[in-house]
């Protein structure tokens, strides 16, 4: 985790910068371009991750930099940004999740010479018939399952008993990290000897990434009905589980970054290592010229390449304790699970058979899939 830890700190240095251009003016002249989603580079979640990791390569090698939020939240909208970004003479492209992966299928092709680093996805054309990433793209995906296994267990071993999860769509990265949370929170009571259904865990999907009344609600009911943590794995969705949490006075699970600088009710976040991904390859393209190692493939990160995991600093202060919301579970009981994941000893189940085509899994199906005995699982529609 030692590189994972200097590169929190690098951005702890350049996160007054995060302050970029959004207008077709500013587009013009930057070398390296992000195309934020549906969100804002301050959205305390992936835009912002991915961002966060742009600015600290780019002000360090002085590369100009920028980043553009489409006027439309569509295939045709993403790829109008980065025809922007390319006729401003971006070289580099970052696109932060599954939802540029048809832009970037189109881009790929019509821009051959510009190099595009797509988060969370892989292209393929709109009626997912083709699935094709040329040598120009590098396809970046994180194992979210082992994120939601740390946090399951940490939940768990931490003496909760009754969980929550609220995810965003059920798109392939918010469904392992789901099923990775329920597989450690299994694992956890099992190591504690806890009798079987000894774990309630409400599993909903909201349907969305927003930030509504909604979403606080359902997020204020789970807790009523006495859910003590709720890992909250949708973007903005997390903000109203966060407020409905300092209401209730409950407690949540982050996601994508560290949210505890968000709410006091964070005790922790399934990280991905968004900001070292762009980073590492930027130095692929910038400084060490081996692009290959990337482009025209997907690359996993994951906890051999610190690629996930659950927050171990606090950024701005080196003697803190980032575990010091938890009433138990400590970084020594974190390091020794981790390393359990680097050397293979736990392998979490990152799909399985579903069979809406909502993909939103049932009870039966998630308990069985995911040989669930400790774990007692009730899905809220």
């Amino acid at each position: 985790m030692k590189k994972l830890v200097a590169i929190s700190m690098a951005i702890m240095l350049v996160v007054l910068s995060l302050v970029g251009c959004s207008d077709q003016a500013a587009s013009k002249g930057h070398e390296i371009a992000l195309i934020t989603d549906k969100g804002n580079i301050d959205d305390k979640s992936f835009n912002q991750g991915a961002w966060e990791g742009v600015v600290a390569f780019a002000e360090k090698e002085k590369i100009s930099h920028t980043y553009i939020k489409p006027e439309e939240a569509s295939d045709a909208g993403y790829l109008a940004a980065i025809d922007l970004a390319v006729e401003g003479g971006a070289k580099v492209v970052v696109t932060p999740g599954f939802l540029f992966e048809v832009s970037i299928y189109e881009a790929q092709t019509k821009y051959p010479d510009v190099k595009f680093i797509l988060l969370d996805g892989a292209p393929h054309d709109p009626d997912y018939t083709d699935f094709v990433t040329k040598e120009n793209v590098a396809s970046i995906m994180y194992a979210e399952e082992e994120s939601g296994y740390l946090a399951g267990y940490a939940a768990v071993m931490d003496g909760m008993t009754k969980l929550g999860f609220m995810g965003g769509m059920a798109v392939p990265a918010v469904q392992a990290f789901g099923y990775g949370y329920l597989q450690g929170a299994e694992d956890a009571a099992t190591d504690l000897g806890l009798p079987d259904d000894a774990i309630e865990v409400t599993y909903h999907y909201t349907g969305n990434f927003e930030e509504n009344d909604t979403n606080k609600a359902t997020a204020k009911t789970m807790y009523q009905e006495g859910t003590e943590v709720i890992f909250a794995c949708g973007g903005s969705v997390g903000k109203s589980v966060m407020s409905a949490a300092s209401e209730a006075g409950a407690k949540v699970i982050g996601v994508d970054v560290d949210q505890r600088y968000d709410s006091e009710t964070v005790i922790t976040s399934a990280t991905k290592g968004l900001a070292a991904s762009v980073i590492s390859v930027l130095e692929a393209i910038y400084k060490t010229e081996s692009w290959e190692t990337y482009g025209g493939t997907t690359t996993y990160f994951n906890a051999v390449n610190d690629g996930v995991g659950l927050p171990t600093i606090v950024i701005g202060d080196e003697k803190a304790d980032a575990f010091d919301r938890f009433e138990s579970f400590d970084k020594e009981a974190y390091d020794e699970l981790f390393q359990k994941l680097v050397d293979g000893d736990v392998k979490p189940i990152r799909e399985i058979e579903v069979e809406d085509a909502t993909g939103y899994a049932t009870a039966d199906e998630l308990t069985t899939a995911l040989d669930l005995v400790k774990v007692k699982v009730t899905t809220r529609q």
